[in-house]
């Protein structure tokens, strides 16, 4: 699936994840490839992007908390999630 993760200053990550789990308002839960349509609000925790690889911009990455090789996390104060056909956007703050 596609991950994307937008912040008010610029695109912070996008690529091919195999799972993303996220600090949703009612706890955390993690989509994977065909999961089904969501849209959710986001409290203050980490986004954890698990990936056979990455390619993270430079300028990003001191915003990113590297895990292990495939895994990243990135701490976030609030947003919001859609997973739409494979697809999955966090506009993150």
């Amino acid at each position: 699936m596609i991950l994307e993760i937008v912040s008010p200053e610029a695109t912070l990550f996008s690529g091919e994840v195999t799972s993303v789990s996220v600090p949703g308002i009612n706890g955390e839960f993690q989509m994977l490839n065909n999961h089904a349509a969501i849209v959710s609000v986001l409290q203050k925790g980490n986004v954890k992007i698990t990936a056979p690889s990455f390619n993270i911009d430079k300028a990003n990455l001191a915003k990113f908390t590297k895990v292990n090789e495939q895994t990243y996390w990135l701490a976030i104060n609030s947003g919001t999630i859609e997973m739409n056909n494979n697809k999955v956007i966090v506009l993150a703050d």
